[in-house]
């Protein structure tokens, strides 16, 4: 497993005990007690979850529990399971260029503008991105519609017409899915 780190933030009495169960967990525990070196420490770790008790700090990646007593083997398995969350939300993420897209929500997100996608337009997004070669009406007809190499249709461009709508209005961005002379690309 990736190297996992469990902050625990201005929560001394959680440390000592996390601390003393180290080698029987599968993430690493570090404590902090101030704002700035926290912020300074997330920049140089992938995978974190900070641990704070009843304290409202703009952070990403935490974990709020003021709920105790509690026992230390559920403490554990929620902490565990919040680490299989982050790491099915960083799964979930795919970058192209200068968008982000969720596979989860179904959504493009350039800054802090957010498109909502269907399944067959984030397929086809996902299909186009891993070619470095424009792709044909035939092959996405066969690999992302699963048509029948024979049937005469207008579908894929119909979809990439209104997709490239879309991504117009909302990102302002004509050149996302280029046509060229043997199919389409992203850049």
């Amino acid at each position: 497993m990736n190297n996992q780190y469990l902050i625990v933030y201005k929560f001394n009495v959680l440390f000592q005990i996390l601390e003393e169960l180290d080698l029987d967990l599968n993430f690493k525990i570090i404590q902090e007690s101030n704002e700035i070196s926290l912020k300074q420490k997330i920049k140089n770790l992938n995978n974190y979850l900070i641990f704070l008790n009843n304290e409202d700090l703009n952070v990403q990646n935490k974990i709020v529990f003021d709920n105790f007593p509690i026992n230390i083997f559920k403490l554990i398995e929620k902490i565990n399971i919040e680490f299989l969350k982050l790491q099915f939300n960083h799964q979930s993420q795919v970058h192209l260029s200068d968008y982000t897209l969720n596979l989860n929500s179904r959504e493009i997100i350039k800054k802090n503008n957010k498109l909502k996608l269907t399944e067959k337009e984030i397929n086809t997004i996902i299909y186009l991105s891993k070619s470095d070669k424009p792709v044909s009406i035939h092959e996405l007809q066969e690999n992302v519609w699963k048509y029948q190499s024979d049937i005469e249709t207008h579908t894929v461009e119909t979809h990439i017409y209104r997709l490239r709508k879309k991504i117009l209005d909302i990102f302002d961005d004509k050149d996302f899915i280029k046509s060229k002379k043997n199919g389409y690309q992203i850049n």
